[in-house]
């Protein structure tokens, strides 16, 4: 009855795709692909939330405190079960598997995406996991416009536009903030949109916002309702938290990647490396209550002032009215959340870092202005502070000032504190880039040799493939031979440029007609001047393993059109840089979506 229904449904989209322009029927697809990311982000979103009830109630009842400790094992070893039996025993974590789909698959997502990130990190976060559920869901709502594209066969620019549709619709429905969605996608995904494609954009974040307002539970949702106000004498300490939210970005970024190192490292069986893992994290959680799930509910505490509730059922329960002990302890979280993040993740659960960097944001900013309070420097608004250091470290991890800046206004429910949520986002981000050149998750694909950066000239010349723009069927010369045969082949071809090599195809040096055009009409120099007297040697030599942007970097630093290829030491072709700016120009136009 559900398949014959669906295929209903499939039918009445393709008799609309013949009765609908091309443009009318992408704006009927952004709002169906905006549906589908909705209703992912309440399934995940909905069990995430029963799971922590059910678990706080437990607690609270019969003094449990163990349960919080023994269900992110649980979670991350069903994870592993479903990844290895049923998942072909891998999965893709990150959004930078979109990146990579968009530039090198031709925006082609694999049809199990579409509910493997729901099933597993349902399950990883959902009963525990330190990590977050909206890298999950960018990906589920990747997946759903590229398969939807796939489904109705439009081309790389459609289904480029539908996947961003999918990630606008994910964010803006996980948070309920349709315009954070917007830049997220935009700002983080995708390489270069142009005005007009904001339109489908925009239209999938709204129906994600809207499906998401009107069937989940507000209370699921991250939201605030206090009435924020901005004083323009705490300007200061802003700029200080920002410097500090930065050095809490490089602080997460390089220990997290040192944990993923560690458990990719480890030569553990699949179900022993999760067994592992999730034991470490056990112990943590269970010193650390804060750490089990999303942490949102932590969040709502520490922006209520109403700190305190942290520390019940927990082994500093009886510090409860002490304030260091109690920053003492948000600090211990605080540096301990990396290590619970990169332990759920790298033992074989799934999961995000967009939660934790806001979890990571609250606690800062609530830790920064607390000290100043309680020391009496000055009298800061907690809950401001504490809000806008979520903006600071979303901003710095993810190198996203834009949707940090607009998520944080838009959860808030208001624009007031507009002004130091862009003073502590743009400085967090400063610094994070001054010493972390890549996002946190870009550096996976850095690691893998694809150095996509929100720099667009680079992003573009890290798709090209050096080895199919090297021409290997240029004439060559011997060592042996003298002018009066280069004279020959230029006048037989088209080719300004000619490599001299010996027997053994080793290049010797190059020949390049603007350097003999003054000697070619000399019939006796023709004659008798050999080429290893006119001959130069190579300025720069490129390798069919060089990345496209250092080929350019030498091109550039070199000054000449023509750069000779060696592959396994011998002479292989020369690549043109106009041949490169060709490549590039036609790339560039196949990847701007309009």
């Amino acid at each position: 009855m559900f398949k014959k229904g669906i295929r209903k449904i499939e039918s009445v989209i393709a008799w609309s795709q013949t009765k609908l322009s091309t443009k009318q029927f992408l704006f009927l697809s952004s709002v169906l692909v905006g549906i589908s990311a909705a209703f992912a982000v309440i399934v995940l979103k909905t069990f995430a939330h029963w799971v922590f009830t059910v678990a706080t109630s437990i607690n609270a009842i019969l003094k449990l405190s163990f349960i919080n400790s023994v269900l992110p094992v649980i979670g991350i070893l069903l994870t592993v079960f479903v990844v290895k039996k049923l998942l072909g025993g891998t999965i893709e974590k990150g959004t930078s598997q979109i990146l990579y789909a968009v530039a090198k698959k031709a925006s082609i997502i694999p049809r199990k995406q579409m509910y493997a990130q729901i099933v597993t990190s349902s399950l990883t976060v959902g009963l525990g996991g330190s990590a977050g559920l909206e890298s999950p869901i960018v990906i589920t709502g990747a997946a759903f416009g590229s398969n939807y594209a796939q489904r109705y066969k439009l081309g790389y620019k459609d289904r480029t536009l539908l996947i961003g549709c999918g990630v606008a619709a994910g964010i803006a429905a996980a948070f309920n903030a349709p315009i954070a969605g917007v830049l997220f996608a935009i700002e983080v995904l995708l390489v270069d949109v142009s005005i007009s494609a904001f339109t489908p954009i925009m239209i999938a974040a709204a129906t994600g916002a809207l499906v998401s307002t009107i069937v989940l539970d507000e209370s699921i949702l991250l939201s605030f309702d206090q009435k924020l106000s901005f004083n323009y004498h705490n300007i200061p300490y802003y700029l200080l938290l920002g410097i500090f939210t930065g050095l809490i970005v490089i602080y997460y970024s390089r220990n997290f990647q040192r944990i993923e190192h560690f458990f990719a490292r480890l030569r553990f069986k699949p179900y022993k490396k999760a067994l592992f893992g999730a034991s470490i994290l056990a112990v943590i959680i269970f010193a650390f209550p804060t750490l089990f799930g999303e942490g949102y509910e932590s969040i709502r505490t520490l922006s209520e002032n109403n700190p305190q509730q942290l520390l019940d059922n927990t082994l500093f329960s009886s510090f409860r009215n002490n304030t260091w002990a109690l920053i003492i302890f948000l600090g211990l979280t605080l540096m301990l959340k990396v290590f619970a993040t990169g332990i759920t993740l790298g033992s074989g659960g799934n999961g995000g870092n967009f939660a934790p960097s806001l979890f990571l944001g609250s606690y800062a900013g609530f830790i920064f202005s607390k000290i100043i309070n309680t020391t009496g420097i000055a009298h800061l608004p907690i809950s401001n502070f504490t809000l806008v250091g979520m903006a600071g470290i979303l901003s710095g991890l993810f190198h996203a000032p834009l949707t940090a800046i607009f998520l944080i206004a838009e959860i808030t429910g208001g624009y007031d504190l507009m002004i130091p949520l862009m003073i502590v986002s743009s400085i967090s981000f400063a610094i994070s880039k001054r010493f972390e050149k890549h996002s946190l998750d870009r550096k996976n694909l850095v690691k893998k040799g694809h150095a996509f950066t929100e720099n667009k000239d680079t992003n573009i010349l890290s798709t090209l493939e050096t080895e199919q723009i090297i021409q290997t069927d240029y004439l060559t010369i011997h060592d042996a031979e003298n002018l009066e045969q280069v004279v020959d082949l230029i006048s037989h071809s088209n080719q300004v440029i000619f490599a001299v090599i010996d027997s053994d195809k080793k290049l010797l040096g190059i020949v390049h007609f603007n350097d003999i055009r003054e000697i070619i009409f000399s019939a006796f120099k023709v004659k008798y001047t050999p080429v290893k007297d006119i001959m130069i040697p190579p300025i720069e030599i490129v390798y069919p393993t060089d990345s496209m942007e250092i080929v350019m970097e030498k091109f550039e630093k070199t000054k000449v059109n023509f750069l000779p290829v060696l592959k396994n030491g011998k002479y292989f072709g020369f690549i043109s840089k106009a041949n490169a700016l060709e490549a590039y120009r036609e790339k560039l136009k196949a990847m701007t979506i309009e």
